[in-house]
């Protein structure tokens, strides 16, 4: 088992001068439910990449490759065996320092929403150079990409695209999934288990735990039924017996009473 990563070895006057936050919103509402729907399920439904494993799944949040220079801020990524630290106040736990956690994220996500992000250019290069395992692109509006969903592996010094969205350390996909989220139905991007299944959100969890319950009550409720038709039946059964017995026995008191013995 992998030891979680939670010696800080940053000294806190080296970041005493750095911006880790600047107050900018996010790019458009699209962007900003895309970024919930892939950190929200691994928090509510996901059963993480192994027992004992903590991971930090976050959105739009900076990323110091080094204290000296500034930051990239990913739509969404996901760093496994890191702690987050319980003071996230402290200006030395706003941000993702690389120095800090002493990895990079294990997989990070742009979402395109214009032609001028450098997703698959300057941003794709710096990942590289930070040497983030897993580098993806979604770019719903095909923009700056001939699909709406590449996946990057860094084979070497440089990304290489996959055939299949699928991260074997994470044991977590992704893939286009066509549905409503937050009463807005688009194509969105989606976590996956390794049948292709989705990571569902806690809502569809929930309403799945219900719908399973109600159709627990259902079954029951109709086991029920079927157990008060067969006692009915067997009353039935028994009072058409016991009149068949009496009728015999009428039957022969009347020929005894003719001199017939039955």
């Amino acid at each position: 088992m992998l030891k979680p990563v939670t010696d800080f070895p940053i000294d806190p006057q080296d970041i005493e001068g750095i911006v880790t936050e600047d107050d900018m919103p996010v790019d458009n509402l699209f962007s900003e439910k895309q970024q919930r729907l892939l950190t929200e399920p691994l928090y509510s439904t996901w059963s993480g990449p192994g027992e004992g494993r903590p991971f930090l799944a976050a959105a739009n949040l900076g990323v110091f490759a080094e204290t000296r220079l500034p930051a990239i801020v990913p739509d969404m990524f996901i760093s496994l065996d890191v702690h987050i630290p319980e003071d996230m106040w402290a200006k030395l736990h706003r941000s993702y320092f690389i120095q800090k956690y002493r990895k990079p994220p294990d997989l990070v996500v742009e979402i395109v929403s214009n032609k001028e992000g450098g997703e698959n250019a300057e941003k794709r290069q710096k990942y590289a150079w930070m040497r983030v395992p897993y580098y993806v692109i979604h770019d719903p509006e095909l923009q700056i990409m001939p699909t709406a969903l590449t996946a990057f592996r860094l084979v070497g010094v440089w990304y290489m695209e996959m055939d299949r969205a699928w991260f074997p350390e994470l044991k977590l996909g992704l893939r286009l999934w066509e549905g409503e989220f937050e009463d807005q139905t688009v194509c969105w991007l989606r976590w996956t288990d390794a049948e292709g299944g989705l990571i569902p959100t806690g809502k569809e969890a929930a309403r799945s735990e219900r719908t399973r319950a109600e159709q627990e009550r259902a079954r029951a409720t109709l086991a029920d039924q079927r157990a008060e038709s067969a006692q009915s039946l067997a009353l039935r059964e028994r009072q058409r017996a016991e009149e068949a017995t009496l009728r015999a026995e009428r039957l022969a008191d009347l020929l005894r009473q003719a001199g017939i013995e039955p």
